[in-house]
């Protein structure tokens, strides 16, 4: 086994580059997997333009598919050379807050356990996928077997894209007959629309600005899309409900106007669950929040992690019940991603996803 692998590092803000680091070595409880694909997500694409800190010569990356080539040896039920998944959230299960059921905000052995966003290690506190090995902390917690017969691209989209989605229609607590309101249809928001219409909801709404993700909306499960170039969003979903609003919106831009939109269009006592990364403070307008007496609930979430979550989402995909394959609309090998970097930041040539190819 060689000493040394290629890997995608922080350089800088605007700066992702390929260079050559050290193999990791394991702990007891870790594992290493060889990647065999990966993706670029718009976090990656926050870290790159300098809006979320991350350490220079971090390498960047959440999104996992490969191979076990070295177990822990703690590590039990697992096998050398077994294709796995590993959720972009990696949570190590024994902290308060991963007990108290919020594993995403796992704190570690600090005194009181919690930590924001403390269960997202992978290519913000510890080296990431983007690279030709990972290091997988915790394994017996977060390693996933995946089922024979799919495809790495299947299953590219469970580490984080497809679980933060569906977090997204799960926290809005979506129920049969629903009317929700998607707003931004890139891959976080068009799984969210999927995950609408898998827990029953009766009207999904997609609002983008893109004829391509407006399209792929539809195939996702949306049955009306709107384009906010051409018609007033808030206006059209309010009369499209009767004036009643939405029972639940769900934002996945992270940017104040949609975040804005989505509240004003949710009935009085529903919900608006937001997945954005947002970069600035945010503002509450007064008269869609009624004053603060709407009983309108505003829940945000991040991605659900660990192996359980991963098995359930795989499952999904292998009983056919959603395809998420049409969404890797570009593919590039390993030492191609900062052209990769490049078409995705930028939202060219119709990308929705790449496939990062890394061996």
């Amino acid at each position: 086994m060689p000493a040394m692998m290629k890997a995608a590092i922080f350089v800088e803000p605007g700066r992702i580059e390929i260079d050559d680091k050290p193999i990791p070595d394991i702990g007891p409880n870790d594992a290493l997997v060889r990647v065999t694909t990966t993706t670029i997500c718009g976090t990656d694409v926050h870290i790159l333009k300098g809006e979320y800190p991350v350490e220079k010569g971090l390498t960047i990356g959440h999104e996992p598919v490969g191979v076990i080539e070295k177990l822990g040896t703690n590590v039990r039920g697992y096998q050398e050379g077994q294709r796995v998944i590993a959720g972009a959230i990696c949570p190590s299960f024994t902290s308060y807050a991963c007990q108290d059921g919020c594993s995403a905000q796992d704190g570690g052995h600090h005194a009181h356990g919690y930590k924001p966003m403390g269960g997202w290690r992978f290519g913000n506190t510890i080296d990431g996928a983007q690279a030709e090995y990972l290091l997988v902390p915790d394994a017996q917690a977060n390693l996933a077997p995946v089922p024979d017969g799919l495809t790495d691209e299947q299953v590219l989209m469970c580490p984080d894209i497809m679980s933060t989605g569906f977090a997204g229609a799960e926290s809005a607590g979506i129920r049969i007959g629903d009317s929700v309101a998607v707003f931004a249809q890139g891959p976080i928001g068009l799984c969210a629309t999927a995950g609408a219409r898998l827990r029953g909801a009766g009207l999904i709404i997609a609002v983008d600005g893109v004829d391509e993700r407006l399209a792929m909306a539809r195939q996702m499960g949306a049955d009306i899309t709107l384009d906010f170039r051409k018609v007033d969003v808030v206006e059209e979903i309010l009369r499209l409900t009767g004036g009643r609003g939405v029972d639940a919106s769900i934002e996945a831009l992270g940017l104040q106007s949609t975040f804005e939109a989505a509240l004003r269009v949710v009935k009085p006592g529903g919900t608006l669950s937001s997945l954005g990364v947002y970069s600035g403070d945010l503002t509450i307008p007064l008269g869609a929040f009624c004053a603060g007496l709407g009983d309108h609930k505003i829940v945000t979430s991040l991605c659900p992690g660990g192996k359980e979550r991963m098995r359930r989402l795989m499952q999904v995909i292998e009983t056919g019940r959603l395809d998420l394959g049409p969404m890797v609309t570009h593919r590039y090998a390993l030492e191609e991603i900062v052209e990769a970097y490049e078409l995705f930041s930028h939202q060219r040539d119709g990308v929705l996803k790449v496939a990062i190819q890394a061996s």
